[in-house]
């Protein structure tokens, strides 16, 4: 839930009170205000824009809930394809640092009637927003599994947390290790279940997983309303193509129209002609520059939008997608 006293544009100063180490390869860092103001509130499956120094503007999930101390936690994976962000912050930033972040959004939040049941999927380092949704759910009382897969427990955060949960009865927390017995590997289609009208399913993890935990909740009939997942980064990163059409966005407001040329994004395009175009993740998969359409249809290459948001074609992402259409009038 986005506090509804801070905009989701807000750049907050925080301090890093402390950076431990959560697993091999993933640090966990924790973020108080600078002021004497608290940080804005958040329900689990929200995340932060966080300005690395010297480097671009990445998101990441906080992994607990605000408890007395006020502190935002976020978990950073090294990742060895990475663009500038995971690395610089892992080398660069200590305890005792400033950072530059955003108020929390969340775009991955757990449905909210009382008696639902939840399943949830977390693939590596997607554990970081499933595990707050577990402290959320526990906390209210509602019922809930959760799988956790990764590929050694050396690398899987939160594990101990968990096996130490599962070793005290608690029946709904799985975990499930590559190189581990065979007997603990996870069955997609035993744990997701048939659909009911009271089970939602939420996944985040390398697009992979997630691909394969969707597609197996579709064979056995789930509908899209019931499935939720996020998505860290796309498979690939998002580029020009040659096969690529100009096209041209007018905007509502003004009439004005702007041609958006075959080697450069929508996105691009609008700052160009002096828009204020809202950017962070550039490859479709934040929501950050979501913009709604009002005429036209847009070719979705995102990974925010579910498919029925996509068939209705009333939003694209400026920073990927582009037109099947000549032209799209957006709502500036």
């Amino acid at each position: 839930m986005e506090d509804q006293t801070t905009s989701v544009h807000t750049l907050l100063q925080v301090k890093v009170a402390a950076k431990v180490w959560l697993a091999d390869g993933i640090a966990g860092y924790e973020l108080s205000p600078v002021s004497g103001d608290a940080l804005p509130a958040f329900e689990a499956g929200a995340h932060i824009d966080l300005h690395v120094p010297g480097g671009p503007v990445r998101q990441y999930s906080l992994y607990e809930l605000s408890g007395e101390d006020g502190r935002y936690r976020i978990g950073v994976l090294r990742d060895p394809n990475s663009r500038g962000g995971s690395v610089k912050l892992l080398d660069d930033v200590q305890a005792g640092d400033t950072l530059t972040i955003s108020a929390p959004r969340n775009h991955f939040a757990l449905h909210s009637a009382a008696n639902d049941r939840s399943i949830l999927f977390a693939g590596g380092i997607g554990i970081t927003p499933i595990f707050c949704m577990a402290q959320q759910l526990a906390g209210e009382q509602r019922p809930f599994e959760l799988h956790y897969c990764g590929r050694t427990l050396s690398g899987m955060a939160f594990v101990d947390r968990l096996q130490q949960a599962q070793s005290g009865g608690e029946s709904n927390i799985h975990v499930h290790v590559d190189d581990g017995a065979p007997d603990q590997q996870l069955d997609a289609r035993s744990a997701i279940g048939a659909p009911s009208a009271d089970r939602h399913l939420y996944v985040c993890g390398p697009a992979g997983f997630m691909d394969h935990i969707l597609a197996t909740a579709r064979e056995l009939g789930w509908d899209e309303k019931h499935l939720h997942r996020e998505y860290f980064a796309a498979a690939t990163p998002v580029e020009s193509s040659s096969d690529d059409a100009p096209f041209e966005i007018e905007i509502a407001s003004s009439g004005k129209v702007i041609t958006v040329s075959t080697a450069q994004s929508a996105a691009q395009a609008l700052l160009e002609a002096g828009f204020d175009v809202p950017l962070s993740c550039e490859q479709g998969v934040c929501g950050t520059c979501m913009t709604k359409v009002l005429a036209g249809v847009p070719e979705h290459r995102d990974l925010y939008l579910t498919d029925d948001e996509r068939d209705r074609n009333d939003a694209f992402m400026p920073c990927c997608s582009r037109s099947k259409t000549s032209r799209l009038t957006l709502d500036l």
